[in-house]
């Protein structure tokens, strides 16, 4: 039995009585438990106001029922139904979630009071110091089973609450004046008068269910309805039963407060599980958006690459085809087509590929951030993939342009041989006509000995005409040798007309062998020629033939491409003028032999007749060399015009130079800057991202450079301008070194960007960042963003590693080198190594989290339902979740069921939906 000690109170002159412990002593106020003991001290003496007796009562008895129905049982009478101990024992068992001694089942008194000893002893050790006796409770003293209760209220309801540090009541009314201070006619400052009107319970409603009523359609004035509405909706859709009654709260001056926090409390733990739902909610937001971003990432990446290579397919065929139609205008269209093709078509698509890759590094970076298994795309898309069919395109590109220039410079020479060798067959074809018939004749027997002679030596002056034509005769065999080899177009004509010339001159020469047999023959018979005539016959015949090459020179088209070639043959036309005056005087010789024959013949009185020895007439050699001094001057304009056009092709070779040796360092410059940037990092990352973007301003600030070199190489190629040694850069070199720069300072940026992403996913900071730069660059003493084994080994311990120098620790370091190398390249790069310190310097969420969430979400069930996934998911997100959660299939699923844990295992890898 406990013992009671009574003292009278100074106050008020009532009695009270302080609990004894077992040793005779008293028991000190803990000033832990100060919150209680003011209010707490039930007096044993003291009348209760009947009305708080009624609100406590009612309100205590709700409340122990709210815990006691979960063991399906229940009390009518409080006084009463707690004499025995064993609904008390049971309601301490509930609420705490322990296990009390094994209670007493008799009947006597003794059996009861060692019961209530046996729960008040546990509510003891929990640290509350008790001011009843069980005694008390067994006789069913009603004041001190109310007071009992309201401190198992305190201990188990109250105590735990806390808001900033505050706790128990100061934390319950914190908790209640931040929940109702938006809300109009509602300021809670106790807990007696500031729930009167009911305002503050339908504000602590609708601010964590908003969907359960209207808070603007209550008023103050109606204290009643906004009571009994509360109570309704909170036993209703809260699961709190009704401990209070409306109207002996309105119409009470000052509610009982214990009544009241009581009652408050229930609303404060129903909604902290509402909190903890939507912390898990959130949490599952937060990874279900991290998946749909990752998924249109793949989407995106899948749509580019299949664009890529389709495109790469369509242009290979393209590249590869070096046919031409063999003109000239066909292929310089194609080479139009390839200048398209370079300068429009192919940098965007080189942006897409730049632009693939680092997306796909990126992708892969968040998926490793988020323990995400790698992404794989589909069969032939993979960034191996497109490089390799990216080279495929470059190797089918490489040399294309050289060899329509090739090409065009081939076409070119075809159109001048082909013009040349026509030209030649001409002059050839015209001297050629009646030869053979001449050469066939017999009329020479019908002549005098006179005319037989003059005859025998006209024929010896053809023969010196034959061999000078024989040069004339190899040339045309030569261009069409040379048609036939570079493969002329129109290759069949010229191979006939070069037959029959050959033929034609081959009969020519038989001919003429025959006819000179005969007319030696005849010899003997022809005397007294005029050597004069005969004379006259050799010296024209040599100087038509010479002015007849003179002819063919001076209308004879030229093909050159530099100043030194239209130089050579202004030289040689310079040389052939300085013979004109030797031609000269023998022309003056030659018009003197005609008039010296004809002089004699006036002299004599004979009728000068045709010179027996030649057909060349002395108006022929006249005419022909009048035409000569005609096309000398002629010769002269043209071979300048030819070299004033070498002369602006000299100058677009310079204007080409000049721009091209200015560009090309500036590309080189900006190759040896850009790789000190990614060597060494040199403030923040955003600073350090921000230069690089500085530096890619400055390149798209510097493209007109570029595209204005293009325009001077245009000009170049259309003037068939096909070397030049004033500088050692070509477009094509520039377009490349250009085309690396930009590709090599885009991934930059995106490794930039992903390392700051790493920075805020994973909780490293800069410094930690900085210093895991700096130890690798230390040890990348190449400069080639990797390090060997043994680098990698030595960067490892220098970052504070402890690697041991044995056997043990060669496969601690093998472990590693498995995980930062898996396709065993035999190097670490530098992305590898530091995804794999964040990884070992953070914290990452993980599936035991998300699946917690899930259980949180679900009220501890293995199964969620969809009506549980709309109401606290957005809709999008809870849509998308149970499109992919499978049902579930336990024991006790229900209609609806969705397996969560299956699901979340599936989002990091670790199982396949």
């Amino acid at each position: 039995m406990s013992a009671y000690y009574h003292e009278t109170n100074g106050h008020n002159g009532t009695s009270t009585k302080q609990h004894r412990n077992g040793n005779g002593t008293y028991p000190q106020k803990n000033s832990g438990d100060e919150y209680m003991m003011p209010e707490e001290e039930w007096e044993r003496e003291s009348v209760l106001d009947p009305a708080w007796e009624r609100q406590q009562k009612k309100t205590f008895t709700a409340w122990c029922n709210s815990h006691l129905r979960k063991v399906e049982t229940s009390i009518e009478n409080i006084e009463e139904d707690f004499q025995n101990g064993l609904k008390l024992m049971l309601l301490l068992e509930v609420i705490s979630n322990e296990q009390l001694p094994k209670p007493d089942r008799g009947r006597m008194r003794f059996h009861k009071i060692a019961n209530v000893n046996k729960a008040l002893d546990f509510i003891a050790s929990k640290g509350v110091k008790l001011m009843v006796g069980a005694e008390e409770i067994v006789d069913g003293n009603l004041k001190m089973t109310l007071g009992m209760i309201w401190t198992i209220i305190l201990r188990f309801a109250i105590q735990d609450i806390s808001v900033e540090e505050m706790s128990a009541k100061e934390g319950l009314l914190l908790w209640c004046q931040r929940k109702t201070s938006p809300y109009k006619n509602v300021n809670v400052q106790n807990f007696h008068t500031s729930f009167k009107d009911g305002l503050a319970f339908c504000a602590l409603i609708h601010r964590h269910r908003p969907d359960l009523l209207d808070y603007n359609k209550l008023t103050k004035e109606d204290p009643l309805t906004n009571l009994n509405l509360a109570f309704d909706i909170a036993e209703k859709h809260l699961d709190i039963p009704k401990m209070l009654d409306a109207e002996e709260i309105n119409n009470s001056i000052k509610a009982d407060e214990k009544v009241v926090m009581t009652y408050v409390s229930s609303y404060y733990h129903a909604f902290s599980t509402t909190q903890k739902a939507e912390q898990a909610a959130s949490r599952i937001c937060k990874v279900l958006s991290i998946n749909q971003e990752n998924e249109q990432m793949m989407s995106e990446y899948e749509r580019l690459a299949s664009d890529l290579l389709e495109w790469i397919k369509q242009k290979r065929p393209w590249l590869e085809n070096r046919a031409t139609d063999n003109t000239l205008n066909g292929t310089q269209a194609k080479l139009g087509e390839f200048r398209d093709y370079c300068r429009s078509q192919k940098p965007p698509k080189l942006s897409q590929k730049a632009k693939l890759e680092t997306d796909f590094n990126t992708l892969q970076t968040r998926l490793r951030l988020s323990n995400r298994p790698i992404f794989t795309p589909t069969e032939g898309k993979l960034i191996a993939n497109i490089v390799e069919a990216w080279k495929g395109l470059e190797l089918a590109e490489k040399g294309f342009e050289d060899w329509l220039l090739r090409e065009l410079r081939r076409l070119e020479r075809l159109d001048h041989l082909g013009k040349k060798f026509q030209h030649k067959c001409d002059i050839h074809e015209e001297w050629s006509v009646g030869k053979i018939d001449l050469l066939k004749s017999a009329d020479f027997k019908q002549y005098s000995l006179n005319d037989l002679r003059a005859l025998l030596r006209k024929h010896l002056a053809f023969e010196s005409d034959l061999a000078a034509h024989q040069d004339r005769v190899e040339q045309i065999a030569a261009i069409a040798q040379e048609l036939n080899v570079l493969g002329y177009d129109q290759i069949n004509r010229v191979n006939q007309r070069c037959e029959k010339i050959c033929n034609e001159w081959d009969q020519l020469s038989n001919l003429t062998k025959q006819r000179r047999s005969a007319l030696t023959e005849a010899e003997k018979i022809v005397e007294n020629i005029d050597s004069l005539f005969l004379e006259y016959a050799k010296k024209a015949a040599s100087f038509s033939n010479w002015l007849d090459g003179a002819r063919e020179d001076l209308v004879d088209m030229f093909f050159i491409h530099t100043l030194d070639e239209i130089s050579g043959l202004i030289e040689a036309h310079n040389q052939f003028k300085a013979t004109l005056g030797d031609a000269n005087s023998e022309f003056k010789t030659i018009i003197r032999l005609v008039e010296e024959a004809r002089q004699i013949c006036h002299e004599n009185n004979l009728e000068i007749t045709p010179n027996p020895y030649t057909n060349i007439e002395s108006d022929e050699i006249t005419s022909k060399w009048n035409e000569v001094q005609t096309l000398v001057p002629q010769r002269d304009q043209d071979l300048q015009n030819e070299h004033s056009k070498q002369q602006q092709n000299e100058r677009f070779r310079m204007q080409f130079a000049q721009k091209a040796n200015v560009v090309g360092p500036w590309i080189e410059q900006q190759h040896e800057q850009l790789q000190q940037l990614t060597v060494q990092v040199v403030g923040t990352l955003e600073q350090h991202q921000k230069q690089l973007e500085a530096m890619e301003t400055s390149f798209i600030q510097y493209r007109p450079h570029i595209d204005e070199l293009e325009k001077y190489n245009q000009q170049i190629q259309e003037c068939m301008i096909f070397e030049n040694r004033h500088t050692p850069y070509t477009m094509e070199v520039i377009r490349v070194a250009w085309e690396q720069l930009n590709t090599q300072l885009t991934r930059q940026i995106a490794e930039i960007k992903n390392q700051i992403y790493t920075l805020e996913k994973k909780g490293i900071s800069e410094e930690q960042m900085n210093e895991f730069r700096a130890a690798f660059a230390h040890f990348d003493k190449s400069r080639s963003r990797r390090l060997d084994p043994k680098e990698f080994r030595s960067c490892l311990i220098a970052c504070g590693y402890n690697i041991r120098e044995d056997r043990q620790g060669d496969a601690d370091f093998q472990r590693i080198m498995a995980d930062v190398d898996p396709s065993q390249t035999g190097f670490v790069t530098f992305e590898s190594f530091l995804d794999f310190m964040t990884r070992e310097n953070s914290e990452e969420d993980n599936v035991d989290q998300l699946i917690q969430a899930f259980k949180t979400l679900s009220a501890d069930k293995p199964y969620i339902t969809a009506a549980e996934l709309k109401r606290e998911l957005p809709a999008d997100q809870a849509v998308w979740c149970m499109q992919r959660m499978k049902p579930y299939t336990g024991a006790d699923s229900v209609a609806g069921a969705y397996d969560y844990k299956t699901f979340s295992s599936a989002l990091y890898g670790e199982s396949d939906l």
